[in-house]
């Protein structure tokens, strides 16, 4: 039997829904029940009707998933699968920061711990980061965290003043706005979209035709004509925009902008975390009550 087939059939055995995010290798995308981006993932994790389930993602997402879905079963497959950004900023720096400013609005960005996420006031995800800013009383004061390019994206915007947590997606934060220079100039007529968290991004507006969320870069794929376009984010996005769209040939700006933490799990970890059922996401009661309101709000928004 083959590992797809395997992970397909273990899948019923386990009551299981396996969610993969768009960065995720392309054969745990193929076998995966949705591929898409944290917002899209939270939402059909809590949807989903099934006693398990397994992210193929990252660790703040399997939590996430939890913090939303107490009752369930979720599973990571592979232990190692972290993220630079989300190791930007610890609880303790975060408390220390609002000390700073009280009575400021904590707006986190998915991309932060459980610990983090129970400090703050709302949730997003670079989706719908500038609907929550703007959801926010227009007299008081943000904190933007952890995401200095988002932040800054959100900031232009929505015309909001915030203070922004100096860190990036180290991925991210490597593209650059040279980068587009030097492929536009390779690739004359291409349309370029990029993911808010580049560093290219709000540098180099001028030189980009779309910023977009990974869910906005996919249906961006879905409709676009153009024969070529140039994606700037993490590369695991080209594979399923190449089958949504293969009209269309999908450039990355940088070819090496791939996210080690997202490349941690393969086929083999998903079977054998359906297999041993393991590794088992737990966030404790009292962190993850107060994580939850802040995410709610960010399911909702």
């Amino acid at each position: 039997m083959s590992l797809e087939a395997e992970v397909r059939r273990l899948k019923e055995e386990r009551d299981a829904v396996l969610l993969a995010h768009n960065y995720q290798r392309p054969e745990v995308q193929d076998v995966a029940d949705f591929v898409g981006d944290s917002l899209y993932l939270s939402r059909k994790a809590m949807e989903a009707d099934r006693r398990v389930i397994v992210f193929a993602g990252v660790r703040f997402m399997a939590e996430t998933a939890k913090i939303l879905n107490p009752q369930r079963t979720v599973l990571l497959p592979d232990p190692k699968a972290g993220c630079g950004l989300a190791d930007a900023i610890t609880a303790e720096q975060l408390r220390t920061w609002k000390s700073e400013h009280p009575g400021a609005v904590v707006v986190a960005y998915i991309n932060t711990s459980a610990d983090v996420k129970a400090e703050a006031d709302y949730c997003c995800t670079s989706s719908n980061a500038v609907k929550v800013v703007e959801q926010v009383p227009a007299d008081r004061e943000i904190l933007f965290l952890p995401d200095m390019f988002l932040g800054d994206y959100v900031r232009k915007k929505t015309g909001r003043k915030m203070h922004l947590w100096v860190g990036d997606c180290p991925v991210h934060a490597r593209l650059r706005p040279e980068d587009l220079e030097r492929a536009r100039a390779a690739h004359p007529g291409a349309p370029v979209i990029a993911h808010p968290e580049c560093g290219c991004s709000t540098q180099a507006i001028p030189h980009v035709d779309r910023i977009l969320s990974t869910d906005g870069m996919i249906r961006f794929a879905e409709e676009t004509r153009a024969p070529e376009v140039l994606v700037a984010t993490e590369v695991g996005i080209l594979h399923r925009m190449a089958r949504l769209n293969p009209g269309t040939r999908f450039t990355p700006i940088d070819a090496g902008a791939i996210c080690p933490y997202m490349k941690e799990i393969d086929l083999a970890d998903v079977r054998d975390s359906l297999l041993h059922r393991q590794y088992v996401i737990d966030v404790p009661d009292a962190t993850a009550e107060r994580a939850r309101r802040a995410l709610e709000r960010m399911v909702a928004a």
